[in-house]
């Protein structure tokens, strides 16, 4: 028994999501022909199904820099998470898939499942900008 748990913590240890980098303008240029579209997930729970939308982007890859600064083309997928560093030090992780640029601001959403709406950012307070493949 304790060897089946140290053997799943070591897992858990030694397993990591891959991070990548992208500079805010880089964002920008790549989200110029982005559109708004609705995300529709349905959960079922029998006896229920339980029909959720949530507004994102349509991008299906993004560029991105791995740690060695070597360009990569990364899936966006629906546990694709970015994380958004503002000057101040403060950080918002959310999902990418409902990230959207309006008028200078970064929004986002909490869930794929609601709309669980996170606190608009301004483009020009963010200091970096890091993407995890789950």
């Amino acid at each position: 028994m304790r060897r089946n748990i140290l053997f799943l913590l070591a897992c858990l240890l030694f397993s990591s999501c891959a991070t990548y980098h992208i500079s805010p303008e880089s964002l920008v240029q790549q989200f110029e022909a982005v559109h708004p579209e609705q995300k529709h997930t349905i959960l079922v729970a029998f006896p229920l199904i339980i029909p959720f939308t949530v507004t994102g982007n349509d991008l299906r890859t993004i560029q991105v820099l791995d740690k060695d600064n070597k360009e990569y083309k990364l899936p966006v997928t629906r546990h694709t998470s970015v994380k958004i560093t503002q000057k101040s030090g403060k950080k918002k992780t959310f999902y990418f898939s409902t990230l959207l640029l309006k008028d200078s601001t970064v929004t986002g959403s909490n869930s794929t499942l609601i709309k669980a709406k996170i606190k608009p950012i301004v483009l020009s307070n963010i200091s970096k900008i890091e993407l995890q493949k789950h």
